[in-house]
């Protein structure tokens, strides 16, 4: 049956094209933005609409859980290449031992752009929708460098390394963020090569220097910890014999109690320093990936660092990676040091008091320190299903091979079996079934949930994961239209719409009734990425036969709009059919000049 236009003229002559006719639901509690049902002309039963379709509209609050676990997959052969030919059945899972099934399976190419369509004439009349053509940013990448625990030549090499990468291997579909762990250089997600660059530059070793020429004795964070908290014997007697001959004293005449204080003086206070300076990284690092975990697509962080020690603060990295695991971020780790070679102590370092029994024994706990600093970076990288860069001082290879993305990612979905709510760390295996010779990198575990998470909190879950998320998925049939109103020079409404086709939807039946419950989220990001905006709407379907069969076999559109200020915004829907647990996930653009 044909559709009657009614067009709305706002200020500079834009225009907005709704479908006609069109009930509001104005009598719906807990409304918040308008919502309207469109159904085809003559959609009109004996029975009230709210009595068969009632909404409920809410702010979208997106939280963390587990249920489905996705798990990223890179498969590398002999050559380093990616490879992008495997089906599901080549996969093997293994959840803490036991086989699982593996009832998601997708392959990614992150460096195809995803393409905003343009919405059909009937809808975009007289409105301005998304440019033809236009690629929205689904790779975002947070550079932090470490200039709490680098030195001038470690920090200078490892930013022009990283400026030059970001010169020459930046996509139009990469948005960058620059950060440090002193947290005094901060640069939020953005395309802008200057200023990128210009932040960059602008990074410089703000750390305490850890070893003193002047100080007697000269101790590391890593020495100090030995002397303090591990009762280290032969550590303690190294620093009492330097001490003795650093600060002049007589062993014959000064009794060992005298240099052994000193000694555990020089030792408290570098343990206060490096505490300090670890729990300050570790603080940015969860900073960072909590910031991260907010922006649509794909997300790593990249690590330039020396590495660090954590005597106190293992449970901190712990919760770090736990945090990046749950919102799918991978860390990626450089060794800002570059090639170094154990044993002995660093040329830039003084040299020990106390002979060469002292510096013999001193250089052998920098090779200690240096193994266990890099171990730091190993834990994060290999915990989150990143990769580990060291041993090289080609640092420019480095930041390429860790910023670049894979030609093919694999997407393998689960839900364990017999899981606990124990908030536990599970670990996971995946493998292939005849490797030849491929290489397999992927995520390493997830955490449990805390606690049960009921049918609601499971489909939050899912909507939340779709949401953060560039894929389309067409698990139901769903189209997405856009369309905007300018109200005034500065100011705008933005109408995104979902047309449904109930045909594919499942309903249960009750009480001659047509049951079902459909989520559709509606969100703005803005250029950046950044979330701007989102609603959750909740249609509640008790549908008469009469009007399943009828009525609604052409479909319905839901519609939700927006109030915001002019200038460009990505949209992205989600749908999710309660009764079915099926999904649909789109991305629109809308541009108000």
């Amino acid at each position: 049956m044909g559709r009657r236009r009614r067009i709305l003229k706002g200020s500079q002559g834009s225009v907005t094209t709704m479908l006609s006719p069109c009930r509001r639901l104005a009598s719906v509690p807990l409304m918040v933005l308008p919502l309207v049902l469109c159904l085809p002309a003559g959609a009109q039963t004996a029975a009230k609409p709210q009595e068969e379709m009632t909404a409920h509209d809410a702010p979208a609050v997106f939280t963390s859980r587990v249920n489905l676990v996705p798990v990223t997959v890179v498969i590398r052969d002999r050559s380093g290449h990616a490879v992008g030919n495997l089906t599901k059945e080549d996969f093997r899972l293994v959840d803490n031992g036991k086989p699982q099934e593996i009832t998601k399976f997708s392959v990614e190419k992150p460096d195809t752009p995803i393409v905003l369509e343009k919405d059909p004439p009937e809808v975009s009349e007289g409105t301005k929708t998304a440019n033809p053509g236009a690629a929205i940013a689904t790779r975002f990448i947070a550079y932090l460098f470490d200039d709490l625990h680098s030195n001038f030549q470690e920090l200078s090499l490892s930013r022009d390394a990283a400026g030059r990468q970001l010169a020459s291997g930046f996509q139009p579909t990469d948005r960058i963020a620059i950060y440090s762990t002193s947290g005094q250089t901060m640069l939020d997600f953005t395309d802008d090569q200057p200023k990128l660059q210009a932040t960059l530059l602008r990074s410089q070793p703000r750390g305490h220097t850890q070893t003193r020429t002047g100080d007697c004795p000269i101790l590391t964070y890593y020495l100090a910890d030995q002397i303090e908290n591990k009762s280290d014997t032969r550590a303690l007697e190294t620093a009492v014999q330097e001490t003795y001959s650093c600060a002049g004293l007589d062993p014959d005449k000064t009794p060992v109690s005298v240099p052994q204080g000193m000694v555990h003086a020089s030792a408290r206070r570098e343990m206060a320093l490096g505490d300090d300076q670890s729990r300050m990284a570790l603080r940015v690092l969860a900073n960072v990936i909590r910031r991260i975990s907010a922006m649509p697509g794909q997300r790593s962080v990249i690590l330039a660092s020396p590495g660090f020690l954590l005597p106190y603060l293992r449970q901190e990295l712990t919760d770090s990676i736990s945090r990046a695991i749950r919102a799918n971020v991978i860390v990626n780790c450089l060794d800002a040091r570059g090639l170094w070679v154990p044993p002995g102590l660093s040329a830039a370092d003084p040299t020990p008091a106390g002979g060469t029994n002292v510096i013999a024994m001193k250089g052998l706990y920098a090779q200690a320190e240096a193994m266990a600093q890099e171990d730091i970076l190993a834990e994060l990288a290999s915990g989150t299903g990143g990769t580990y860069f060291h041993n090289s001082n080609d640092l420019g290879a480095g930041f390429r091979a860790l910023a670049l993305a894979p030609e093919f990612i694999y997407v393998l979905g689960f839900t364990p079996s017999t899981l606990k709510a124990d908030g536990r760390f599970h670990k996971i295996t995946v493998s292939l079934r005849e490797p030849k010779d491929l290489a397999v990198q992927a995520r390493r575990g997830y955490y449990a949930p805390k606690k049960e998470a009921d049918a609601a909190e499971q489909a939050k879950q899912d909507i939340e994961a779709a949401m953060f998320s560039r894929e389309v998925m067409k698990e139901i049939p769903v189209r997405l239209h856009t369309q905007f109103f300018k109200s005034s020079d500065v100011d705008a409404k933005v109408s995104v719409m979902a047309q449904m086709d109930l045909k594919r939807f499942r309903f249960r039946k009750e009480n001659g009734r047509n049951i079902n419950t459909v989520t559709v989220v509606a969100a703005l990001f803005d250029p950046g990425g950044n979330f701007v905006s989102g609603v959750t709407k909740t249609i509640d379907f008790r549908l008469l036969d009469e009007t399943m069969d009828k009525r609604l076999g052409s479909g319905v559109t839901v519609k939700t709009s927006f109030d915001v200020k002019v200038g460009s915004y990505v949209v992205r829907l989600v749908v999710r059919d309660g009764e079915g647990q099926t999904m649909a996930a789109e991305n629109g653009a809308v541009e108000i000049p």
